[in-house]
């Protein structure tokens, strides 16, 4: 089975770490449309847990051009890359945007599909 997401972790503090990616998805092309605290959201709920926080990032021009090609990839959108501490340890993970074109095969999104797996793996790198 080929792999859906790319995970690292890294040596900054969790904070550090969502910073870095918010940070490196501005300066690749992409927005930060919003940051959930689902850790924060679920300690509000009587559900505590270690820190975790899913960056929604997204680029215009590539959303445009696959929901044009097929609107259900909306499903999909936008990309999320996660930070979340496990055994002590700062992750950062994102789903490759490849596996999408291999949902979809008949929407032709294989050009987009590598173009953001592309930025959104220096994305991840950044937080390293």
């Amino acid at each position: 089975m080929k792999p859906f997401e790319h995970t690292i972790t890294t040596d900054r503090a969790f904070d550090d770490a969502v910073e870095a990616v918010e940070q490196a998805a501005i300066s690749h092309g992409f927005g930060v449309l919003h940051t959930h605290d689902v850790a924060g959201t679920l300690a509000a709920k009587g559900f505590a847990r270690e820190p975790l926080k899913i960056v929604e990032v997204c680029n215009a021009r590539y959303a445009s051009e696959v929901l044009e090609k097929d609107i259900r990839i909306a499903l999909m959108l936008p990309c999320p890359i996660t930070v979340y501490v496990q055994d002590n340890r700062t992750y950062v993970s994102t789903m490759l945007p490849s596996v999408l074109a291999t949902m979809y095969p008949e929407a032709g999104i294989q050009e987009q599909a590598k173009a953001v797996q592309e930025a959104v793996l220096r994305i991840v790198e950044a937080a390293r």
